[in-house]
């Protein structure tokens, strides 16, 4: 039988599943595949990324060779994964597939964009991949609008303005960070990014996005028009659970694990922000070290 442990994922999640699992066997054959470079990154950093005058490669910490060498482990970054065959026990990237013993489901969330028209020319800054693929609008930009005035959203607009742009930031909701703080408390920093110069416009919506040569056009939901170079979607992640469903998987919220992380399917676990906990979400880092800890001494048969 083939004893290799296959784990879909780079970040935090999967990482702390490595080295779980070898804190607890030396020897077991595992195998990293994700979409991206896999080099390792601190993900808060993106909110700063702008200002500091940063490119995407100038975040990693570890290059994704060095962990794997590390934590001998057979490595495929830059590579889709494309289909998990339950009875067979096989995972396709397209041009290859591999066989699991145990399958580890560590796709993390993503970023919601809006189902509006010209949704396409929004970009996303939810990991290093998705800010090296908006690096070059970022810093040319002269005139950004950050949809979304929540906590990354507020982060990434005094981020943005320090870097000397012009930053407008919308929210369906009547005051900044709405649904963790009253107004009373949320007005003092509300009145702090206006005198920095960032424009807040609050219950409205953006209704379409229009392509033109010297940039976006922005509709919004009052009928008015805003020019700007960049829009940024911060309105919110949600568990990727693509795979797990085309499997067929139970997936609510997140992709269904028990107390032990494990699946419907019991060959397959999943853990971080994917993975709904006994009917919980639990995308916060201690949580997700104690399911890493759980799900490597399981997965390893405790």
């Amino acid at each position: 039988m083939n004893r290799e442990i296959v784990i879909v994922g780079s970040g935090f999640a999967a990482r702390q599943v490595v080295k779980n699992l070898r804190r607890l066997d030396a020897a077991v054959p595992i195998r990293l595949i994700a979409a991206d470079s896999c080099d390792e990154y601190n993900k808060p950093d993106l909110s700063h990324v702008v200002s500091l005058n940063q490119t995407a490669d100038d975040m990693t910490r570890q290059p994704a060779a060095e962990f794997a060498e590390m934590y001998r482990l057979t490595l495929n970054s830059c590579c889709q994964l494309t289909a998990i065959d339950r009875e067979n026990q096989r995972v396709s990237t397209g041009n290859e597939a591999f066989s699991y013993d145990q399958l580890i489901l560590a796709t993390g969330a993503q970023a919601m964009v809006p189902p509006i028209p010209g949704r396409e020319w929004m970009v996303t800054l939810n990991s290093q991949q998705e800010y090296r693929h908006a690096q070059h609008a970022l810093r040319a930009a002269q005139r950004v609008l950050i949809l979304g005035a929540g906590l990354i959203g507020s982060e990434l607009a005094m981020d943005i303005n320090r870097a000397g742009k012009q930053v407008v930031l919308m929210d369906k909701s009547c005051s900044l960070l709405a649904s963790l703080l009253p107004v009373e408390v949320s007005s003092r920093l509300q009145h702090r990014l206006c005198q920095m110069g960032v424009e807040m416009l609050f219950n409205q919506a953006l209704v379409s996005i229009e392509k033109r040569n010297d940039g976006l056009l922005a509709t919004l939901s009052n009928g008015r028009h805003i020019s700007v170079d960049v829009i940024v979607a911060s309105i919110g992640l949600k568990p990727d659970t693509t795979l797990a469903t085309q499997a067929g998987l139970r997936v609510d919220r997140g992709i269904e694990v028990d107390e032990r992380m494990c699946t419907s399917d019991p060959r397959i676990f999943a853990v971080g922000d994917c993975a709904q906990i006994q009917g919980k979400l639990l995308p916060f880092l201690q949580p997700i070290q104690v399911s890493a800890m759980t799900l490597a001494r399981n997965v390893l048969g405790g």
